[in-house]
């Protein structure tokens, strides 16, 4: 008797097991189809400019913390239709590199200016903000001992590790348009300051758009 019953509760963990196992599977392929979605979408200029969550749990996106240029994050950029660049082949803090710290904000007279985002979204697409780009690409190339960091920013919305990711997918992005524009890849680093540095304090709608940006550090040698 006391054998059957151990039988029967090892058939019933077992079964719970595969139910768990198979439940959460097709729950993270309904997240990531959710979250693809939202990228085609914003596309094609469909908006999401959500509420305040009240906490992590209400967020459907990704939620671990990222890798800056791993081998998924690659695939998915390149289906969003960003190609992928390596990083720079030095690192801040040295062989004669500056650290991040001593990157600082340009002078007013170069112009530089914040360029902003759409929510969840890590392209630009308003023409004040690409001819930004160019003007600060053009600058770059008349200058090639200058190095460049971009920070990138996120509203205050979802989760730490998600705004982690977006800031720096944001930042990678503008790298890949200054690269285009003919700037040497291993002059400009990247840094996600997600949402723990806003532009502005506000909770509006406004404020949020405003948060949504990149900056731009330089390092004069």
């Amino acid at each position: 008797m006391k054998s059957r019953i151990l039988l029967w509760a090892a058939v019933l963990l077992l079964s719970a097991s595969c139910h768990r196992k198979s439940s959460q599977t097709w729950e993270d392929v309904k997240t990531a189809g959710r979250y693809m979605q939202r990228g085609v979408d914003s596309m094609w200029g469909k908006d999401y400019e959500s509420r305040m969550l009240a906490s992590d749990a209400e967020f459907i996106g990704p939620y671990d913390e990222f890798i800056p240029l791993n081998d998924s994050d690659l695939k998915a950029l390149a289906m969003l239709g960003d190609a992928a660049l390596p990083q720079p082949r030095g690192i801040p803090g040295s062989n004669g590199i500056p650290a991040l710290d001593q990157f600082y904000s340009p002078s007013d007279q170069l112009g530089f200016q914040l360029v902003h985002f759409g929510t969840d979204e890590h392209i630009l697409r308003e023409k004040a903000d690409l001819q930004m780009i160019h003007q600060i690409a053009s600058y770059l190339r008349a200058h090639p001992n200058d190095l460049l960091l971009i920070e990138g920013h996120t509203d205050e919305r979802a989760s730490a590790s998600y705004n982690m990711a977006l800031g720096m997918r944001r930042a990678n992005h503008i790298r890949q348009l200054l690269v285009k524009n003919g700037v040497n890849l291993n002059r400009i680093y990247t840094v996600s300051r997600g949402k723990e540095q806003p532009y502005v304090l506000g909770h509006t709608p406004e404020d949020w758009k405003q948060n949504r940006r990149g900056e731009f550090k330089i390092y004069e040698k």
